[in-house]
């Protein structure tokens, strides 16, 4: 098996210098590149992806960013798209950006020196214009980054109209809303799509609605807070599941009784849901799906040389638990 000095010994270069040519790392003349290059072709040296990509223009790598790998939604998404990406002899890199723009520029350059193949992204905090010098195809994933890029969602608006109106059906005269930062569009899209179905209601108060971030720990003491200064709230529709449970932390805190007192139902359909008590009513999204058609969509664009923008919006199913379903019963008799 050829190593890196017989490549050396063959170019008539110093191992200092095919390395160099190798990670695209420091100034190599062109001839000696070439020679470089042709030695490494001659001997079949291949040692890494790296050197791999330095005749193919590919890595066979994708990479995916997302903001918070703590919420259990975002691991249940990269499964999806792990699953996608080694079906087709990809690897797959997840990189954990805390929608940090200096930390997801970081990423994006070493992964471009490493010649990686493909970015799928669930990014609040980048724009089109960031992404301008990126040489491969990025798909836009949970959240759409711009319109000349491609992406998959599903119905945030629609799906939480359904949602205001569930909890309306099983007898919720005044329902509040834990929100989402206000920087997400889906969380924003998740805040219209409840007041579309509230605003124009007698009992509405804009003081309804107030921000969970995202986080459980935000909205449990966010919910504190709502519960205690409107006793009369008898319904929460939650902009994601983790915020449900955090909603429901804090009814247990205050006594109250769920879903007697106060229906819960959340947004995402993550397994946390099913495991928490009571179990959360949730707009379930299909996350396996979506991850799968992302990892797609970007695999296709890949082999194609495709730039063309391809959108897929989702629908979400909601899920009956009983965060919601004793109410139910009780105000169908």
């Amino acid at each position: 098996m050829a190593t890196i000095r017989d490549v050396a010994e063959l170019a008539k270069v110093s191992t200092a210098t095919v390395s160099r040519v190798i990670n695209s790392n420091g100034y190599v003349n062109d001839e000696t590149k070439k020679r470089v290059k042709e030695a490494i072709e001659q001997l079949n040296y291949l040692p890494n992806g790296v050197a791999r990509s330095l005749f193919k223009g590919r890595s066979q790598m994708i990479a995916l960013f997302v903001p918070d790998i703590t919420n259990p939604f975002f691991p249940e998404l990269a499964r999806a798209v792990e699953d996608v990406t080694n079906q087709y002899g990809y690897t797959f890199v997840l990189c954990n950006t805390d929608n940090d723009n200096d930390k997801q520029m970081d990423y994006l350059s070493a992964l471009q020196q490493k010649s990686v193949d493909g970015f799928i992204m669930v990014s609040s905090s980048m724009t089109g214009e960031h992404l301008q010098h990126i040489q491969v195809p990025i798909v836009a994933l949970d959240r759409i980054i711009s319109p000349d890029m491609s992406s998959v969602t599903v119905n945030n608006r629609s799906g939480s109209r359904q949602a205001v109106q569930y909890l309306k059906s099983v007898g919720c005269t005044r329902i509040a809303h834990i929100a989402g930062p206000e920087h997400v569009d889906n969380a924003v899209y998740r805040m219209r799509g409840y007041l579309d179905e509230v605003k124009d209601e007698d009992w509405f108060n804009s003081s309804y609605v107030v921000s969970g971030a995202y986080n459980f720990d935000a909205a449990r003491k966010a919910a504190m807070n709502l519960l205690t200064r409107h006793p009369e709230i008898d319904g929460i529709f939650a902009g994601n599941d983790l915020m449900g449970a955090g909603v429901l932390n804090a009814a247990a805190s205050l006594g109250k009784k769920v879903p007697d007192d106060l229906a819960v139902i959340g947004f995402d359909g993550i397994t946390m849901g099913e495991t928490v008590t009571p179990a959360l009513t949730t707009m379930a999204q299909p996350i396996y799906e979506i991850g799968k058609s992302a990892a797609e969509i970007l695999i296709n664009q890949i082999g194609t040389s495709d730039s063309g923008v391809v959108t897929e919006e989702f629908n979400v199913q909601l899920i009956e638990r009983q965060s919601t379903l004793r109410k139910a019963e009780t105000y169908e008799q």
